[in-house]
């Protein structure tokens, strides 16, 4: 009998179909699970999970939060099902997530067991940031995960044919939607990698036989800077999210590779948003046109950037447990993320929240980033705003965390601003870093930076280059 649960069906019909073919590699291209391996895997979950409640003289109850933290590992699959299968509202978490605030996400999940869901009980929750020290979630059901699936792999050209090269975090939404789902759904096998160092992440792309790789930015810009790269001659799609891609890493890459990046565009609450089909247009946060069955409209249209409301099919019921209805409700989400028409596409130029007042006068943290990557050595750039120093005649002032090469020193950097951008735009001080600190969820917050490397003398125990 057909799975009533959408996720489930399409799953029956992927087993049906590949049965014992290879479902997930390790990055030494070792097979670790065929489909009907994932399949056998859960069923064995599921019998240690009966075990276990009977030796307790229990008995299952639905909606229940069911949740995981690891990295990328081949149980993933199988875990997922056996959720869906109980019933369960699944929670990814982050293996960098610490200790304490996993536990809180997952007290804030389990009130799922005790809600009283209507005809619309989620099956997952994506964990997502707030404004408060409380976790916020998003609340899906079957029928979106699904639909984001059909979208990105309708859109980005995705087959079984391919193999997925998984080295983001499957628990982020990006990765949830572009490697677990897509080889549930669609039988599109993937590789399994925890190492992300930018040569480890390229000779397995050759070595495995890779043909589509879900990278990031801060990956596409240190492949750029490497001698001795191996081949990759099957990698035949580079797609590129989790931050806006500049115009001179996707240029750098394409003539060095001989391959375009596919900027890609989504957030936790919706899925995908859009997605550049072409990847030669080399322009700063260009992230192309709207993904297909996805609707994408000008909240101010009469402004040079706006944000925009999205609706789609993939779009989340709302959050949890606090809801935001203006923000996301009835199958409309609006993003922070401020956005400019580019051509038949568009870019991202900033968010509401990010926009720094320098006596009065605005500054977007974009426009400061992207001058600054054009410096050569500098491989990632993050500028925000801080309180001004006590006296000061400004509330705000500009400040940025770049990682760039150990030769590059403030000085020149600052100097280098001070040449195109105009004098409220140029930061006060400049960090020069390793490693540009990461929040729990493994994305930069600006508002983080601004806490870290604050005027009241508050010093960082990251490296920092003197001028």
């Amino acid at each position: 009998m057909k799975s009533e649960d959408p996720i489930l069906a399409a799953w029956e019909e992927t087993l049906a179909r590949k049965g014992d073919a290879p479902a997930i590699f390790n990055t030494t291209g070792d097979l670790l699970r065929t489909f009907s391996g994932i399949e056998e895997h859960a069923h064995a979950v599921e019998a240690t999970i009966e075990q276990a409640l009977a030796a307790k003289g229990r008995s299952p109850k639905p909606y229940n939060a069911g949740a995981i933290q690891i990295g990328n590992h081949q149980d993933w699959p199988s875990l997922f099902l056996v959720n869906l299968r109980r019933r369960n509202v699944f929670l990814p978490i982050d293996e960098s997530i610490p200790k304490e605030q996993a536990d809180a996400a997952f007290s804030v999940a389990a009130k799922s067991g005790i809600t009283d869901w209507g005809d619309q009980p989620p099956t997952l929750f994506k964990l997502t940031s707030g404004t408060t020290a409380t976790p916020r979630l998003v609340r899906f059901r079957s029928e979106q995960l699904l639909a984001d699936c059909n979208q990105i792999c309708d859109t980005m050209g995705i087959s079984d044919v391919d193999l997925n090269f998984g080295v983001i975090p499957i628990s982020h939404s990006y990765g949830f939607s572009n490697l677990l789902t897509p080889l549930i759904v669609r039988g599109v096998p993937m590789v399994v990698s925890n190492d992300r160092t930018p040569r480890a992440i390229l000779v397995d792309l050759a070595r495995t036989g890779a043909t589509v790789f879900p990278g990031m930015p801060v990956f596409y810009q240190a492949f750029c800077e490497m001698d001795d790269i191996p081949a990759v001659p099957k990698l035949r799609l580079c797609i590129s999210a989790g931050a806006p891609l500049s115009a001179t890493v996707a240029k750098n890459f394409f003539e060095k590779f001989k391959q375009p990046i596919h900027s890609f565009y989504g957030a936790s609450e919706c899925g995908g948003i859009c997605y550049d089909r072409d990847g030669t247009t080399f322009e700063d946060g260009f992230v192309g046109e709207p993904m297909k069955d996805v609707d994408v409209e000008i909240v101010d249209p009469v402004a040079t950037s706006s944000q925009i409301r999205v609706r789609s099919a993939a779009v989340g019921d709302g959050y949890f447990p606090e809801t935001d209805e203006e923000k996301l409700s009835g199958g409309l989400f609006v993003p922070d993320d401020l956005l400019e028409q580019s051509g038949s596409g568009f870019k991202i130029v900033g968010r509401i929240s990010d926009v720094i007042n320098v006596a009065g006068k605005k500054v977007n943290p974009a426009e400061v980033e992207a001058h600054l990557l054009r410096f050569g050595g500098v491989r990632q750039a993050v500028v925000f705003g801080r309180p001004a120093a006590v006296g000061a005649l400004r509330n705000e002032e500009v400040a940025a965390c770049v990682v760039a090469s150990p030769h590059i020193r403030e000085s020149a950097l600052l100097r280098f601003c001070r040449t195109a951008l105009s004098a409220w735009q140029v930061p006060k001080q400049i960090f020069i870093m390793d490693a540009i600190p990461t929040n729990e969820r493994g994305k930069i917050s600006r508002r983080d930076l601004a806490r870290r490397f604050s005027t009241t003398g508050e010093s960082s125990p990251l490296r920092r280059l003197g001028s």
